[in-house]
């Protein structure tokens, strides 16, 4: 594949402004990141998702600001060219704004990220300000917001009323006067983000399950290719079963190596049989046990 060019923010608008959706993926680790890169990804999301596809737990409110850190330097060095986000992960912005561009700071510091994203409507406003004031591209986060998943009832579409849509439509346009310079719409009806989308002012508007009108697409890495093995949600689609190439891969090794079909000597490195002689030679004259024995 040919040299890409880094993404930039200026090169991000300039998709928005000719018509071409961006896409964005989730990725948490090295190698991933460096396959995303060679596809041309525009953007990559070092989620807090990797709670759950990469540490097992069920939700992402156990993930730390170390363990987002950790990965997305990982991402970072895998993807030299893709616009990177850290996702903010639970309790590292919401006590206050100092303690949100504190930890917004550390992305970039410490990880190489070009922006990071937080969840929350209005209540987050000034969060976003004082991030962006700080010179650091955030993105906002609206719809089903899986840190705050009890308090919405589960992992559902939400803005189904008018009052709930309502409240997203004005808590966008909160985010965006605050400084937002993208806002992801997660699980909310396409009407809703197309709404959004045609009133954003300098913001773009990527879809998680939100519809076919936002100026791009995300999607979580796991569930396009089928390696979360606990649910594949509706908004997913899976566009290679990784997921069955490795179990078959998996089951193939362990039959190799079980059948002694594996390894062969291509899989090996032999020694040559005049140094094979010699050691077998030495070993007679001194042999392994007594020199042991000296040893103790």
């Amino acid at each position: 594949m040919p040299d890409r060019k880094r993404m930039t923010l200026p090169g991000l608008f300039a998709k928005v402004a000719e018509g071409t959706p961006i896409t964005w993926l989730t990725c948490y680790d090295y190698p991933t990141a460096f396959l995303q890169d060679a596809a041309g990804i525009d953007m990559i999301l070092v989620g807090d998702s990797l709670g759950m596809t990469m540490l097992g737990f069920d939700s992402t409110l156990p993930v730390t600001m170390d363990d987002m850190i950790r990965h997305a330097a990982a991402v970072r060095r895998g993807a030299p060219n893709a616009w990177v986000v850290g996702d903010m992960p639970y309790m590292s912005y919401q006590p206050s704004v100092e303690t949100a561009i504190r930890n917004a700071g550390r992305f970039m510091a410490e990880a190489g990220c070009d922006a990071v994203k937080l969840e929350g409507g209005a209540e987050m406003a000034d969060r976003v300000a004082g991030i962006a004031r700080a010179g650091i591209p955030v993105i906002g986060h609206l719809g089903l917001t899986p840190q705050s998943v009890s308090a919405l009832g589960g992992f559902r579409l939400q803005g189904k009323s008018a009052a709930q849509a309502r409240k997203i439509v004005f808590d966008a346009a909160a985010l965006q006067s605050a400084g937002a310079f993208c806002i992801l719409l997660e699980l909310v009806p396409d009407r809703v983000c197309r709404l959004i989308t045609e009133r954003a002012t300098d913001c773009i508007i990527m879809s998680l399950g939100s519809g076919p009108d936002a100026h791009g697409q995300l999607l979580i890495y796991h569930d396009a290719f089928a390696l979360y093995p606990k649910f594949k949600p509706r908004m997913a689609r899976v566009f290679a079963d990784a997921g069955a190439v490795i179990r078959d891969g998996l089951a193939a090794y362990v039959s190799a190596v079980t059948e002694r079909t594996f390894p062969q000597p291509e899989n090996w490195f032999g020694m040559a049989d005049e140094a094979y002689a010699e050691l077998e030679q030495s070993l007679r004259d001194a042999p392994v046990e007594a020199a042991m024995g000296a040893v103790r």
